[in-house]
């Protein structure tokens, strides 16, 4: 099995959704694989710190700073249209 094979079937492979041959030659490769170790490893800690967290309401002043504060910084990174395009200098 290849890494882009087992990162093809690394949802079904999460979600226990694989016949007990594909199973295995997944389980198989992270044996030997330690990038792929890595990134499943990673993939279903971060599934569980989600399904663990719970929801928080931010209070109505912080909402609307937050939104402010997002809003100015996207509106401050776009690019100027007047701007010279560095292809014309040459």
């Amino acid at each position: 099995m290849t890494c882009a094979e087992f990162l093809k079937e690394l949802t079904d492979y999460l979600d226990d959704a694989l016949d007990s041959r594909t199973r295995a030659e997944l389980e198989d490769h992270l044996v030997w694989c330690h990038e792929c170790f890595v990134v499943c490893d990673t993939t279903k800690k971060t599934i569980s710190i989600y399904r663990e967290s719970k929801l928080y309401e931010l209070p109505d002043d912080l909402r609307g700073r937050l939104h402010n504060a997002i809003v100015s910084k996207c509106k401050s990174k776009k690019p100027d249209a007047a701007a010279p395009d560095d292809k014309s200098k040459r």
